[in-house]
């Protein structure tokens, strides 16, 4: 099977082309989906017991960015699938072994938030819930959803992983931006899971897996939580760019529409400053990804990865924001892809994992604790 950026080329073309059709959907087409499986990103963190490649982070990065400059709601759903992997590696060895019964392309959605209650019952739990923003639902085989469970002193979050025909979708997803990525509610109705398929939501936490066989799967959740939520906005960003850049040198380029030098070292300077800063952030979430894959991530830089994510969207926001601003009415058009990758920017960083505030207040109180 060839490397995950090879096989994402593959998909990058695909996904462009059903971009606006997803758009007009509210969700990817099957085919994209089809790719986005095939490609690898399913299978990227998955336990290599199970036929997964237990894999980096760093090696998810450029294949995320790179659908994104395709189509924004696809990189954003291959994202999460490949993060979803991860996360059911936490589950115990015999809850994995479900999950994965088929292979280690099982489409795993995610509900991170506990908005389901979870009473303990003989050999499990009996589960019951709504959980809204659940991306590429429709094309899933599994869920993990976090509920509430009684705790000793008190309620305690945890995680609980569903099959497909155990739960149903409510059409919900009507937003300004991320429209493709399909993102409804699901719907559980006191059914039943089994012991096995449940862990805490500390575990995830603290990077606790159960028989971790790979450093992928002892990295503590918010030392790379927002790598998943903000690399396709980088993707945004770069394909804002990659709209926005010929458009200017055609500009530029004189004849009956040249401009004045002031104009010029305008727009030069925008181009400037938009590369750099998209360049910069890049780099922000490739130091991120590097420090998680060397393993033993520590308190302070688990606080860092939170902020250097939450910075970097912030950074890649404004780039493209610079960009959509200085390109005029033309780019309102429908038909502009520089207007869908301004939406699908602030809808795609407006996430609660790319928080700057609350990530700086952990990084603040972490450094300023020494520790």
């Amino acid at each position: 099977m060839p490397d995950l950026l090879a096989a994402t080329r593959d998909v990058v073309e695909l996904a462009a082309k059903n971009a606006a059709d997803a758009e007009t959907n509210r969700r990817l087409d099957p085919e994209v989906v089809r790719g986005v499986v095939a490609a690898g990103f399913a299978r990227h963190f998955v336990p290599t017991r199970f036929g997964g490649r237990a894999s980096t982070f760093t090696g998810l990065v450029e294949p995320v960015a790179v659908l994104g400059e395709a189509c924004v709601s696809t990189a954003w759903c291959a994202s999460l699938t490949a993060a979803l992997g991860r996360m059911t590696a936490y589950l115990p060895v015999e809850g994995q072994a479900e999950v994965w019964s088929d292979g280690p392309d099982a489409l795993v959605v995610g509900a991170l938030m506990p908005l389901g209650r979870a009473e303990p019952t003989e050999g499990g739990w009996r589960l019951s819930g709504s959980w809204p923003f659940v991306s590429i639902v429709e094309y899933s085989d599994w869920a993990l959803v976090c509920a509430m469970t009684p705790g000793a002193d008190r309620p305690q979050p945890w995680f609980f992983a569903v099959p497909r025909d155990t739960y149903r979708i409510a059409d919900t997803w009507h937003t300004m931006g991320m429209r493709g990525t399909g993102s409804n509610t699901l719907i559980l109705d006191d059914v039943f899971v089994p012991s096995e398929r449940g862990c805490s939501r500390e575990s995830i936490a603290t990077g606790d897996a159960v028989a971790a066989e790979a450093i992928c799967h002892t990295v503590p959740m918010r030392a790379v939580n927002g790598l998943a939520f903000a690399v396709p906005v980088l993707g945004a960003a770069r394909g804002a760019a990659a709209a926005w850049t010929p458009w200017v040198a055609e500009k530029l380029g004189g004849g009956s529409n040249a401009i004045s030098a002031l104009d010029r070292g305008a727009y030069e300077q925008t181009l400037a400053r938009a590369h750099g800063e998209i360049d910069a952030a890049q780099l922000l979430l490739e130091r991120v990804a590097r420090v998680a894959d060397a393993g033993g991530v520590t308190p302070l830089a688990v606080t860092r990865g939170s902020r250097d994510c939450a910075l970097a969207a912030e950074t890649l926001v404004a780039a493209t924001d610079r960009l959509f601003t200085t390109a005029g009415t033309r780019a309102q058009t429908e038909n502009n892809p520089l207007q869908r990758f301004w939406r699908d920017a602030h809808a795609a960083a407006s996430h609660i994992g790319l928080q700057f505030g609350t990530a700086a207040s952990a990084y603040a109180g972490r450094l300023l604790a020494g520790r």
